[in-house]
């Protein structure tokens, strides 16, 4: 890796110095990458509640209070999906070498920062940099991070432990974010910015408490063994970065998720709107997604550890994309409850198999740098992308063109996931032949 052990004071996974005979759990004791699990579900609702899901809670609070256009504060939640994807890739390599909880507590800083000029921004410019600020403290503090940590802890049982902590996204849509929404009812976006932001900083100060950087930091290993004097720790494995980037797996995920991710988000934006249209139900449709979200993603966790998951993904996103196509056909209430119940299935364990997928693939050494590049590439031309384009598509014609669209897009992305199943090594070919050329 090139990386002196001890430059930065925090080494790294891949370079702890300790050495130790591994035993197992002590009888009774709770495993301490439980903790770091139950800590990252505290990160990601704040993260996402405050962050994804509450941009849409703002943009209706600054145009109706500060006098910016739709569009305008569009543009703007633009620039933070941006910006964030961005952040999350420059700190990938600083994350490597550096304690994670010194990366997150900063970006709680500029988060929280970033939220009190929201609420005071009366120029445009003002509003842009605002969130731009805010972009960069989400990123500091959200998925690279958080993610990287339950990879650190969980080689066995990775799949069930990030299902419990990305868990924490949909639950911060379901409880910050109405937070977020009723504090701006009663004080307005200016009165309120200030009180968003010790959400912010609170949420995370209780949640920096568990975050330990690496297993070794506390004398144990991966999925719960102890440590003693007398044997140097196994290395972390995987694949190198460059060599991970640039494998044609890498190329066909990352497109695949660029598919399937620009379709969800795309969706999920206009949810709402399709069912206030429809059938004056467009709160029964957010909250049936999110509901559908936390409850399925539990079990995708513990179906993905025991199938391959690049398959399951493939099979995620066809899924998907039948269940958009059903959105687009139907108009009562009940047919979009339903169609929505199906299509919140596949949201959070699609949102989920990407860190999996890579992890699972590439190993956890270089793990941070890769995910990171995936999800700037995703959220760049996804994620950034998909709102807008089923925005332009529903002006021009309707929900049904947007909504077809989407359902072309994630059945798009399961192809282009079956294709990198079926063409390409296993995750144990992919290891086995970085640790030979390593020798």
């Amino acid at each position: 890796m090139g990386h002196n052990p001890g430059l930065h004071g925090y080494t790294g996974s891949q370079h702890w110095p300790y050495r130790f005979n591994v035993t197992k759990t002590a009888p009774g004791r709770i495993f301490d990458g439980w903790y770091v699990v139950a800590s990252v579900f505290v990160l990601f609702m704040v993260n996402a509640g405050l962050g994804f899901y509450g941009l849409s809670v703002f943009l209706e609070a600054i145009t109706d209070e500060q006098g910016f256009s739709t569009a305008d504060v569009s543009f703007a939640t633009s620039i933070f999906f941006i910006v964030s994807a961005i952040s999350g890739r420059l700190i990938a390599p600083v994350i490597q070498t550096r304690d994670i909880r010194v990366v997150v507590g900063i970006g709680a800083v500029i988060a929280a920062t970033g939220l009190w000029l929201m609420g005071q921004s009366t120029q445009l410019i003002a509003l842009y940099l605002s969130y731009l600020v805010f972009a960069i403290g989400v990123g500091l503090s959200g998925l690279v991070p958080g993610t990287t940590l339950v990879t650190r802890w969980f080689q066995v049982r990775r799949s069930v432990a990030l299902s419990v902590a990305s868990t924490g996204l949909s639950v911060g849509g379901l409880t910050i974010t109405v937070l977020a929404s009723t504090i701006i009812d009663r004080k307005g976006m200016s009165g309120a910015a200030p009180w968003l932001s010790l959400i912010y900083l609170a949420t995370v100060a209780i949640a920096l408490f568990a975050l330990w950087p690496d297993p070794a930091a506390r004398g144990q290993l991966p999925d719960g063994g102890l440590t003693a004097d007398g044997e140097v720790a196994p290395a972390a494995t995987g694949i190198a970065y460059d060599d991970a980037v640039g494998s044609f797996f890498f190329k066909l995920v990352t497109l695949g998720f660029v598919f399937a991710m620009g379709a969800q988000v795309g969706a999920i934006a206009q949810l709402f709107k399709l069912g206030t249209e429809r059938a004056e139900a467009g709160a029964a449709l957010v909250s049936s997604v999110a509901l559908a979200s936390v409850i399925a993603r539990l079990v995708g966790g513990v179906v993905a550890s025991r199938v391959e998951l690049i398959a399951m993904t493939s099979a995620l996103s066809a899924i998907q994309g039948v269940s958009l196509v059903w959105l687009s056909q139907v108009d009562s209430k009940a047919m979009l409850v339903a169609a929505t119940l199906l299509f919140g299935c596949t949201t959070g364990n699609l949102l989920m198999m990407q860190p999996l997928v890579i992890a699972d693939r590439f190993g956890v050494a270089d793990y941070p740098r890769v995910f990171a590049l995936s999800q700037l590439i995703v959220t760049g031309f996804g994620v950034a992308g998909g709102p807008y384009l089923l925005g332009w598509l529903h002006d021009v014609s309707s929900y049904t063109a947007s909504y077809l669209a989407a359902a072309g897009l994630s059945i798009a992305g399961s192809v282009v996931f079956f294709v990198a199943w079926r063409l390409t090594p296993t995750a144990a070919d992919s290891v086995a032949v970085a640790t030979e050329s390593r020798r």
